[in-house]
């Protein structure tokens, strides 16, 4: 097959709509509005659709990796943030090195797990 892909864009559910559109504003995103119940964030290229949905087995399975180029420095910068601060249920855990590379993980506040991270 050929494919002529030119983007991945998964859909994550929130457990509150408002509250979690607002946290990725906060972590950087571009937010387009696309209804009541769904935004689609950007930042570069890439980007992912989230859904006014909560189904709790499924929100808590959901992890998202996104490559950086530098983990540490986004670390930093995620701290300075504050979003554990902010929000609720958030939690920033600093970078671990791991033999492929680094990486730090994020939970936002419905509890979807984001790593960032960066190969070696």
């Amino acid at each position: 097959m050929n494919h002529n892909a030119k983007s991945i864009r998964p859909f994550i559910g929130s457990k509150e709509f408002e509250i979690s559109r607002s946290f990725y504003r906060d972590l950087g995103f571009e937010e387009t509005t696309l209804g009541n119940n769904m935004s689609v964030f950007k930042t570069g290229e890439m980007a992912f659709y989230l859904q006014n949905a909560y189904v709790k087995d499924w929100v808590d399975n959901t992890m998202v990796f996104m490559e950086v180029d530098n983990a540490d420095r986004f670390y930093n910068d995620l701290q300075a943030l504050n979003l554990p601060d902010k929000y609720a249920d958030v939690k920033l855990t600093p970078v671990r090195n791991e033999s492929w590379g680094k990486e730090c993980f994020l939970h936002d506040p419905s509890g979807i797990l984001w790593h960032f991270g960066e190969f070696y």
